[in-house]
């Protein structure tokens, strides 16, 4: 990651006389652990599987490995679906199974191997979904390839298989043969999700059909590899009473129900996956968000699993966690995407990880996973506002925000904020009143590291700013001088999108105007940098925070 050294005043050290019409005091104590943070944000993911191998899925691949030292993990959909390989909006395709003339399975490895090659050679752990349904096993098979946003998205890769003991052979052979391409080490690292949102469109047949496929998959996986984890169901937000039903009924199934493969009671499961959104529109000209119904999901979600004593233990994966659900939206046709290009969505995804890891902390779970469902979208315009981590190769935002998650290294640490909001209050009303002025802090051997956001469902440019008080407790001298180092994402800061509109808007840049654009996608850090006293226990440092922006505080010594 690189870091930019252009001086700029938003992070300077201020004294407390300059008021701000919001106020908040924030204290962390360094004695206080409050055990490892670990880097379950290190997750994402993308419909297009065949991105992956352009020259700008590749450079993205690098970016989110550099991310963390510990794994980053990727998921796409359609790993199994037929076609010829060329990607189109929610589309994307491997052709790894066919049958010939006889229907004998036939089946051709070469896409799949370019896509895993990719996260090999980035260091990339795979979240691997296994789906969709090959055109030659599905009970429906025509039309096949969808022709979004036209017509039905459901079609024939929906659709149950009409075998399940190919579906099967199919399973393990995909398994056999990534062991033998990257050996029995790497893929026991992977986690294996038996399909993607079964309780919706994404999957034309029943619940129980779909317990069948999770069956035969799970047994397929196993027995090419005992030690793969396997998991599932992978089923939209539970706040909404259809899907709660199915994940429960889900893990109803995998306890006690009859295994529709091997006839035994129950089925493998080694993590359990659900989704949860937010909500997004505009009003009143502007983009307002909301965290409610996001959080509402994850609770019902952690509820619903600690309920299983058999399962409460297990590791649970957002396996899409995301302010809203259509990825493949552009703002021209919904304009209440435009968080994407912003800093708001950065202080959106930091208040969503705080509240994550407190509603985690209150229903026991064991949260190992919270997946972004946002890459890129190779060959659309700059700035077309998918959701995207880059945009024709230059970093948005958020991006920058999921730098500065990779900087919270080591134990977490007390970090107590004034200006927070309860969970149960937002649980209850969002974020649409005062705004959530809260913080993250972590410290190892080398210093601490404080992540401060000023969030708000509403992106009001008129928002004030927030005057921060940030005060460290437990110094324990002689650690007589500490290096301050503040970066920063806002409007105007680590923001591609800000200086590409200064400039107009180009849709065809200079060479110039790419290298600012490159420049103004990196995580910036001023010269505010210094040197400070820490002759006491104590330190304070004082600075303004704009509505929807982030900062990183870096104390080391």
């Amino acid at each position: 990651m690189k870091i930019s050294s252009r001086f700029f005043s938003l992070i300077l050290l201020v004294p407390l006389e300059l008021h701000a019409q919001q106020r908040a005091s924030i204290r962390v104590d360094i004695n206080v652990e409050l055990g490892g943070l670990s880097p379950n944000w290190a997750y994402f993911g993308y419909d297009e599987p065949n991105f992956t191998t352009m020259h700008d899925g590749e450079k993205l691949l690098g970016e989110l490995s550099a991310l963390s030292p510990a794994a980053v993990h990727v998921r796409t959909h359609n790993l199994l679906t037929s076609g010829d390989g060329t990607p189109a909006l929610k589309w994307g395709s491997t052709n790894a199974y066919t049958e010939d003339a006889s229907g004998q399975p036939v089946y051709n490895w070469a896409i799949l191997d370019k896509i895993f090659d990719s996260y090999h050679a980035a260091g990339i752990t795979p979240f691997v979904e296994i789906g969709f349904m090959p055109r030659a096993l599905s009970v429906h098979p025509d039309p096949y390839q969808h022709t979004w946003p036209k017509g039905s998205l459901w079609t024939g890769w929906a659709y149950p298989p009409k075998d399940y003991r190919k579906w099967s052979e199919l399973v393990q052979e995909w398994v056999k043969h990534s062991v033998y391409r990257y050996g029995r080490k790497e893929v026991e690292s992977w986690d294996w999700e038996v399909w993607n949102e079964p309780d919706i469109g994404y999957w034309q047949g029943t619940p129980e059909e779909y317990f069948k496929l999770y069956d035969f998959s799970a047994d397929a996986i196993k027995r090419a590899l005992p030690g793969a984890r396997v998991g599932g169901p992978a089923t939209t937000g539970p706040a909404s009473a259809k899907a709660a039903d199915f994940l429960r009924n889900f893990l109803v199934h995998c306890a006690r129900g009859k295994n529709y493969d091997t006839g035994e009671t129950g089925a493998p499961l080694d993590f359990i996956s659900f989704h949860a959104k937010g909500s997004v529109r505009v009003t009143d000209g502007h983009v307002q968000m909301g965290i409610q119904p996001h959080l509402q999901s994850i609770a019902k979600g952690f509820e619903i699993v600690a309920s299983f004593p058999e399962f409460r233990r297990l590791p649970v994966v957002l396996s899409e966690s995301d302010p809203e659900g259509c990825a493949a939206c552009s703002i021209s046709a919904h304009p209440e995407d435009a968080y994407r290009n912003s800093s708001q969505y950065a202080s959106y995804n930091a208040a969503v990880l705080r509240y994550a890891l407190e509603l985690a902390d209150r229903y026991e779970i064991n949260l190992q996973g919270i997946l972004t469902w946002a890459f890129e979208f190779e060959g659309q315009p700059y700035f077309a506002g998918f959701s995207s981590l880059m945009t024709q190769g230059i970093a948005l935002p958020a991006l920058n925000g999921f730098r500065m998650f990779g900087l919270m290294r080591g134990e977490r640490i007390q970090a107590e904020s004034s200006g927070a909001l309860s969970l149960d209050a937002v649980l209850n009303s969002g974020a649409r009143g005062a705004p959530e002025i809260n913080a993250l802090a972590t410290r190892d051997d080398r210093g601490i590291r404080i992540l401060v956001w000023n969030y708000r469902d509403d992106d009001d440019v008129s928002a004030p700013a927030a005057t921060i008080d940030l005060s460290i407790a437990g110094m324990r001298s002689p650690r007589h001088r500490v290096l301050l180092q503040h970066y920063r994402v806002d409007r105007a800061t680590s923001n591609a999108y800000s200086v590409w509109r200064d400039m107009g808007s180009p849709q065809q840049p200079s060479a110039e105007q790419r290298a600012r654009l490159e420049s103004a996608g990196q995580l910036q850090a001023g010269d505010s940098s210094r040197w400070l006293s820490a002759a006491s226990d104590a330190m304070h440092v004082r600075f303004e925070l704009p509505s929807q922006a982030v900062s990183l505080i870096q104390l080391s010594w």
